[in-house]
């Protein structure tokens, strides 16, 4: 479950960074468009260079907007993504909720939705999470001790002729 975990915060960052340079990719552009805009279109008539400065200040304004939104999606996504790698207990909380939201983003969210969704709800997934991830994993022996020889420490014990 331990590489589940890693994986699931790895996609989750993964997800988050696309996220947030869409919403980067957003803002240059329609703030680029919105100052195109307002130099005003060459070979124009002035009613319609008109226009397109009256617009521009609305476009730029989306734009803003739109990038906000897109940064404020991923910017969970990379911190809770985060906080699985380094197997933080509230990560887990943060993580459903943000696998929940998954769901909506058709196709690669709703995969990675209930991708989350199926390993953060496991009970090992809570208690590997909760111990900050020193719990060893299912199946592992503790490795065993040799007995201490006889005698002082260090001691050799009796060679057989």
């Amino acid at each position: 479950m331990r590489d589940h975990i890693k994986i699931l915060g790895i996609l989750n960052i993964v997800m988050g960074g696309l996220t947030a340079l869409a919403g980067i990719i957003v803002f240059l552009a329609m703030g680029g468009l919105a100052g195109f805009l307002a130099m005003g279109v060459p070979d124009t008539s002035s009613q319609d260079a008109e226009s397109a400065r009256a617009v521009a200040p609305f476009m730029g304004l989306i734009g803003g907007i739109v990038a906000v939104f897109l940064l404020a999606i991923g910017f969970p996504a990379i911190l809770g993504g985060w906080g699985l790698l380094k197997f933080k207990s509230w990560s887990r909380v943060l993580m459903l909720v943000i696998s929940g939201l998954h769901l909506l983003s058709v196709p690669f969210g709703t995969a990675l939705g209930i991708y989350g969704l199926w390993v953060l709800l496991k009970d090992q997934s809570t208690q590997l999470l909760e111990s900050g991830g020193t719990m060893p994993p299912v199946g592992y022996a503790m490795p065993q001790q040799p007995a201490p020889a006889p005698g002082f420490p260090g001691a050799q014990p009796p060679q057989s002729t």
